[in-house]
């Protein structure tokens, strides 16, 4: 249904004379749309409630949205030292919370190249806005395909779901 009223709006676009401009500049112009999205790809998920999104072989990671609503008040974070080489499944550092404490594990198999130090000082970020500013690590990934055996975010859905 939405894909049908896009090509609606793109015929009724194409028609209109303000709308001519605009189409042949996108035409001359394919280059720039994949350079800027060219190596990425959509976040991904684990069962225990990480996200990972992936940017030129670099991986973002943190904890998801349903993780920080089931943790509560987030209060201290453990984050990773720079440098350090993780395996898939490995711990990558821990949340504690005013309920709970809890481990994180790396998503994926690589070496830590940043971590986001602003969690050192505001760890109440990740219950304000956990999958996007409140990232923990980036780490370049040693196995890309590692990323592909992760949930994408309609099976991390019916996952929570369950």
């Amino acid at each position: 249904m939405i894909a049908s009223r896009l090509r609606t709006v793109a015929v009724v676009a194409a028609r209109s004379s303000l709308a001519a401009p605009l189409l042949r500049r996108a035409a001359t112009a394919p280059s720039v749309f994949v350079s800027v999205t060219r190596g990425y790809t959509s976040k991904r998920f684990t069962p225990e409630h990480e996200w990972v999104a992936v940017a030129d072989g670099v991986a973002t990671v943190g904890i998801s949205d349903y993780a920080q609503k089931a943790l509560g008040d987030v209060v201290f974070i453990e984050l990773p030292a720079v440098g350090t080489t993780l395996a898939k499944k490995e711990n990558l550092g821990a949340v504690e919370s005013v309920k709970a404490a809890s481990d994180i594990y790396a998503p994926v198999s690589g070496e830590v190249v940043e971590i986001n130090e602003e969690l050192k000082d505001n760890p109440s970020l990740v219950n304000q806005s956990p999958e996007e500013s409140a990232w923990i690590a980036k780490i370049k990934l040693s196995n890309p395909a590692e990323v592909d055996s992760l949930l994408d975010e309609a099976a991390y859905a019916t996952h929570i779901a369950e």
